[in-house]
């Protein structure tokens, strides 16, 4: 505790001060949830994420915090996370990890490329749940400050999840012009069982997603590209077993691509893989003296 560290990297671009940051902490001991979400709140990344050694060769434990609260699963962090500890433990050019996380163990896998290394990591079979109709369709529209004209023909308002359930809302325009207008909202997905929104221009295959505040956008969010690529191939949009490329971050001027690739058939989907690019920027350590939170 008299030397906690931390690695700082950016997920989902190959090119520094882009895409989604994140500060990765290597325990030898567990933290206190107080702890962890303080240290969150200090490095005010979207997510920090907290790793600590197992028995098992290769397996971390993991829990990841938002500035308001731990998640169960998050997708950036996991990849992230397991590019340090390739670097850290001076693997060669080809590594696998487990990390164990709230919700589930993830399976990642890392590659080398130069300075910077390359995630992927199986998300598993997604699950599909509610669609939204009629009065509740109409409410988050309007929540999402979006009129019924910038809904994608012919594609539902759909909940999916690989470990966190986004409420998937495809549009055909004005994705510029979403955001949450609502106080609400975090109550309206609970109603339906999602967890987040993810809004996505289906044309342009571009996503955002923000904190159910609408303070903060996300600028890449792993835990949403897995659902909605699979919401994609299950409704014919893209094809399954074939490498494709969502785009987020633009709007922040942090462009990032999230590569997926559903594996299975639209009428059966077995797993989902996630993959993107990670940048090693900065390290850092925390004061000792300060560490009592």
């Amino acid at each position: 505790m008299n030397n906690l560290q931390y690695r700082h990297v950016d997920v989902f671009s190959d090119t520094p001060f882009s895409g989604n940051g994140l500060t990765v902490f290597f325990l030898e001991t567990e933290l206190s949830i107080d702890a962890m979400q303080t240290v969150t709140r200090e490095m005010r990344q979207f997510e920090s994420i907290f790793l600590y050694p197992t028995a098992a060769p290769d397996t971390f434990r993991a829990r990841v915090f938002t500035m308001e609260e731990e998640l169960d699963f998050a997708g950036h962090p996991t990849l992230g996370a397991a590019c340090v500890l390739h670097e850290k433990f001076g693997k060669g050019e080809r590594a696998e990890w487990q990390i164990a996380l709230n919700a589930k163990t993830v399976a990642v896998e890392t590659v080398r490329n130069g300075a910077n290394f390359k995630a992927s990591m199986e998300q598993g079979k997604p699950e599909f749940g509610a669609v939204i109709e009629d009065e509740k369709r109409s409410a988050f529209v309007r929540a999402l400050n979006l009129s019924e004209s910038d809904l994608a023909d012919n594609l539902p308002l759909e909940i999916v999840s690989t470990g966190l359930p986004y409420l998937i809302v495809p549009l055909k325009r004005n994705l510029e012009n979403a955001k949450i207008i609502v106080p609400n909202f975090e109550e309206m997905l609970a109603d339906s069982g999602a967890k987040f929104v993810y809004v996505f221009d289906v044309s342009k295959m571009e996503g955002r997603t923000w904190d159910n505040f609408g303070l903060v956008e996300d600028i890449a969010t792993g835990s949403a590209a897995g659902p909605m690529s699979a919401f994609l191939v299950k409704h014919g949009i893209c094809q399954p077993e074939t490498e494709f490329v969502l785009h987020q971050g633009s709007f922040l001027m942090r462009p990032s691509k999230l590569y997926v690739n559903v594996v299975g058939t639209r009428e059966n989907i077995t797993s989902v893989k996630v993959a993107g690019d990670v940048c090693l920027i900065a390290s850092g350590r925390f004061d000792g003296n300060i560490l009592s939170i």
